[in-house]
């Protein structure tokens, strides 16, 4: 093996890539705003929740909670409608996100020490964020009764309880920026290599150069090395680049190793490239081979546990996810980011990241020699 030939085969991929104008915004521009994007896009915190109330009543114990609702930073009310099919209508255009309706016997019943209905009408369309905002709807309606018994009775009334001291560890906030943007960041590597390598060999095979190079000395392996290297060299530093801005422009912590982050990369690299080698081998065009790497993207995606956890999977999905390398590289780069956790714990998720990696590059190195022979 050739060091020479591999280094001006590698040259002449950095060549053509800066060469061409269109690959410029996709080497240095997407990833950037990917990450940026991306990481302000998917966020569960709920900040703003617009509020129907209905207010049937109009008694000081329905202003009262209708004060309370106000007073909470999360919720905003932003229209009074005077009926059922009026709030309806809210809710079904989507210009309010929960409807309360205050029954008029509200006041009446409280004073008579009974209990009171008040119904919360949630848009379900999203069933995730619906079950949030009503559990923030009921911590307001909990508050409500704790001042009610202090405005009738003067003293808030309590019995023996078990008071639950909560504290959440590596998140303390509960900030979902701190869950997605790391995922993100691989999330981001991953498209680009794939896309890049994807259409290293298509695009030798279209301009009509492959044959040039299989008729050169270049050996089978020193012609793979020398297509992959410049997309290893070029996925690496967009990895830096989208790591910084994880940590400088959205504040997430790097608690761990940026030398262990920077080899689990490496070994995350050599499944996106074999994939994408492969993809190269089976497609006839750029368009045909970038149409199934966004076939690939999306198990890889799904399959990850980057928004759905794999644990509320079917069975027989949960042993898919096995095979998808980059469900192991989410759990390496959450651990050091936000755990700062080293070898010595993540060592099942670098084996089988690099089990995976040197079998699909492996598999692509074999499917490509057989092309070109």
């Amino acid at each position: 093996m050739s060091w020479v030939r591999i280094r001006e085969l590698v040259r002449k991929e950095f060549i053509i890539l800066f060469r061409d104008r269109k690959n410029r915004p996709l080497l240095f521009v997407a990833p950037i705003l990917q990450i940026i994007l991306f990481g302000y896009v998917v966020n569960y915190d709920i900040r703003d929740i617009r509020v129907a109330v209905m207010d049937q009543a109009h008694t000081s114990e329905s202003r009262m909670l209708i004060d309370t609702i106000e007073g909470n930073k999360t919720f905003r009310i932003t229209s009074y409608p005077g009926e059922q099919r009026e709030m309806e209508q809210l809710l079904l255009k989507s210009r309010v996100d929960l409807g309360i309706k205050i029954a008029p016997d509200m006041g009446s019943r409280i004073r008579k020490g009974e209990t009171a209905d008040v119904q919360i009408l949630a848009d379900g369309s999203m069933s995730n964020v619906a079950s949030v905002r009503i559990a923030y709807t009921v911590l307001v309606l909990d508050q409500f009764n704790k001042n009610m018994i202090r405005e009738l009775y003067g003293q808030g009334m309590d019995y023996g309880r078990v008071d639950a001291r909560i504290r959440a560890w590596y998140n303390p906030n509960m900030d979902s920026q701190h869950f997605f943007v790391p995922a993100i960041v691989a999330f981001v590597v991953m498209l680009i290599s794939l896309l890049l390598t994807s259409i290293a060999v298509i695009r030798e095979r279209e301009q009509g150069t492959m044959e040039q190079l299989i008729v050169t000395p270049l050996k089978p392996i020193e012609l793979i090395m020398g297509k992959t290297l410049p997309y290893i060299v070029i996925s690496v530093v967009q990895m830096v680049v989208v790591t910084g801005i994880a940590k400088f422009w959205f504040s997430i912590p790097i608690v761990g190793s940026v030398v262990l982050l920077f080899f689990a990369t490496c070994i995350f690299l050599l499944s996106t490239l074999g994939v994408g080698l492969f993809i190269s081998t089976v497609s006839s065009t750029q368009q045909q081979a970038m149409m199934t790497t966004f076939f690939f993207i999306l198990p890889f995606f799904m399959l990850s546990g980057f928004v759905f956890p794999i644990d509320n999977m079917p069975v027989v999905v949960q042993w898919l996810t096995y095979l998808n390398p980059l469900r192991f590289f989410l759990v390496i780069i959450r651990g050091i980011f936000l755990k700062g956790i080293g070898l010595h714990i993540l060592w099942p998720q670098f084996l089988a990241l690099a089990v995976l990696g040197v079998a699909l590059f492996a598999g692509a190195i074999g499917r490509f020699h057989k092309r070109i022979d």
